[in-house]
């Protein structure tokens, strides 16, 4: 998993916008502040349908593109980025009996699959999707 930094401004009571200093044309924006993370990564896996894959900058030179957004106000946060490479791996997961009985029936109720109830929840959480 790779982070990139992006720009995050509010005016008055306007929504949240976001904006990555690094990639040209990516920005997102939120009415609500818990909406900001989401909104942000699916604006991520947005761009990079259509680009290649690039390395993030570091911190410091974020800071340095960003410096007028800075200075007015704007926040640096850090945006995850899951890369949906395809490939599966088995792997092996230890719990308490009561909480897989409890993954079994939420996931049985969205009609997935034990695997991809975990793997949307684990998305979620990293992502900050909140439902």
């Amino acid at each position: 998993m790779k982070y990139f930094y992006a720009v995050m401004h509010q005016e008055g009571d306007s929504a949240f916008g976001v904006t990555f200093p690094d990639l040209p044309g990516c920005n997102s924006a939120a009415d609500d502040i818990k909406d900001v993370l989401p909104n942000a990564c699916e604006a991520l896996e947005l761009w990079f349908d259509d680009q290649l894959e690039i390395e993030p900058s570091r911190l410091d030179q974020v800071r340095d593109m960003a410096v007028d957004d800075l200075a007015n106000g704007g926040t640096l946060i850090a945006v995850p980025r899951i890369v949906n490479d395809h490939r599966v791996t088995r792997v092996n997961l230890s719990m308490e009996r009561g909480m897989l009985d409890a993954i079994d029936t939420a996931a049985r109720e969205r009609s997935l699959t034990r695997s991809a109830f975990i793997t949307q929840a684990a998305r979620n959480e990293i992502e900050g999707v909140r439902r």
